[in-house]
């Protein structure tokens, strides 16, 4: 979850927890949250401001307090890996058209100079190091999907290696935050108390990186000599 994205989340939490308080009954919540997840999912991998990993933590935290535990986190787990997959293959295909299109390789230029140098140069040497394996590892650390995703762009990666790596990916970004739905929704008794622990753990282990990055630069910048 990118910044932008966390902040969002933090606007939104007292809604959230709100709509928490008066969850509908069981087979209401089956029959409009699994397609509710399924959409925010995939249309958070399309747009990347979109809280992704609160979604599905929030939605495990609910999951958790349902009549059968195991199978509405299996369905979570599966409806979630399905739309970020799903997700992930469709804009990386967006991605490559543009790529072919007229004025493909000028649109890749402008995209390659706006992202930021280097997460982008991280990427482009883990890509060339390990190969499809780090999709994986992409997924699971906050705003890092894009560079990573950008860097098989500009590598010009197959859709079918693409693919590869997004099909295992997917299941270990979402079961890594459906962990942290679990372990909001097990420490308290009422469902809307489990998504709010389970959307404040989420914010902060996607924030922690990018504030520790801020920090070490800054410790950087203040050792370098002036002049």
């Amino acid at each position: 979850m990118c910044p932008a994205g966390a902040g969002l989340v933090i606007e939104l939490l007292p809604d959230l927890t709100d709509l928490a308080r008066s969850l509908p009954s069981e087979s209401t919540q089956q029959a409009v949250g699994y397609p509710s997840l399924f959409l925010l999912v995939m249309l958070g991998s399309l747009v990347p401001v979109v809280p992704t990993g609160a979604v599905v933590s929030s939605a495990a935290a609910v999951a958790v307090h349902q009549s059968t535990p195991p199978l509405s986190l299996l369905v979570v787990f599966a409806v979630a890996s399905l739309a970020a997959f799903l997700g992930d293959v469709v804009l990386y295909w967006l991605g490559r058209r543009g790529v072919r299109s007229k004025n493909g390789s000028r649109r890749l230029a402008r995209i390659h100079d706006r992202a930021a140098p280097e997460r982008l140069a991280q990427a482009e040497a883990r890509l060339t190091e390990h190969g499809v394996a780090v999709l994986v590892l992409s997924r699971l650390i906050p705003a890092g999907r894009i560079p990573v995703m950008l860097a098989c762009l500009l590598a010009r990666m197959p859709m079918r290696r693409f693919v590869r790596g997004a099909g295992p990916a997917a299941p270990a970004w979402a079961g890594t935050y459906q962990l942290i739905g679990i372990l909001g929704g097990s420490l308290f008794r009422e469902p809307w108390e489990g998504v709010a622990a389970a959307v404040l753990l989420t914010v902060a282990i996607s924030t922690a990186p990018s504030l520790w990055r801020r920090r070490r630069s800054r410790r950087t910048a203040s050792s370098e000599p002036a002049g």
